[in-house]
């Protein structure tokens, strides 16, 4: 049997950890945690879906994945990084993976990704491959990118040049 004064201390704990004891303080905490949230999701980390089948099995279809907008803001775009190219504004994008870079040859011979005529170790390819095309160049602010999914027909498949104005950034996970 508790006195009076033990039953209205738990409400006031309640409140204390809820809103702390100062309530001004927190609502300016809350409000520029939401701020720096909102920027973060817009401008810092955009959420995609991957719609296809064209990089299984490296992302899944239908996969929430996110993109990292600042990932090429100190160094430009690698081999082997997967990328987000824009389409249509930020809400139609493709999701590749970067295999030529800027003045390179990129052919497929045998399905074999051939780079400046030497063949090209891609682990993350899983299937049999029977791709043939002859050489590409690669412009000087152009990447060239395919998906992982390599058992598609080669003209099924959306791949290509992109140029690094259209590269939005990396994906993560």
């Amino acid at each position: 049997m508790g006195t009076e004064g033990e039953a209205s201390a738990g409400p006031d704990w309640l409140v204390r950890v809820l809103i702390g004891r100062n309530p001004r303080v927190t609502l300016v905490r809350m409000a520029v945690s939401v701020l720096l949230l909102v920027g973060i999701a817009k401008f810092v980390l955009l959420p995609i879906r991957v719609v296809g089948i064209s990089m299984l099995p490296t992302y899944r279809q239908n996969a929430v994945n996110f993109v990292n907008c600042l990932a090429y803001r100190f160094h430009p775009p690698r081999r082997g990084d997967v990328v987000s190219i824009r389409l249509a504004g930020n809400h139609v994008m493709y999701c590749k993976r970067i295999v030529g870079l800027p003045g390179e040859t990129v052919a497929f011979h045998m399905g074999h990704l051939l780079i400046n005529g030497k063949p090209l170790d891609e682990p993350y390819v899983k299937g049999p491959c029977y791709w043939e095309h002859e050489p590409i160049t690669v412009g000087t602010d152009e990447y060239y990118v395919v998906g992982d999914n390599r058992t598609m027909d080669f003209y099924d498949h959306e791949q290509g040049r992109a140029s690094r104005s259209r590269i939005v950034g990396k994906l993560l996970l």
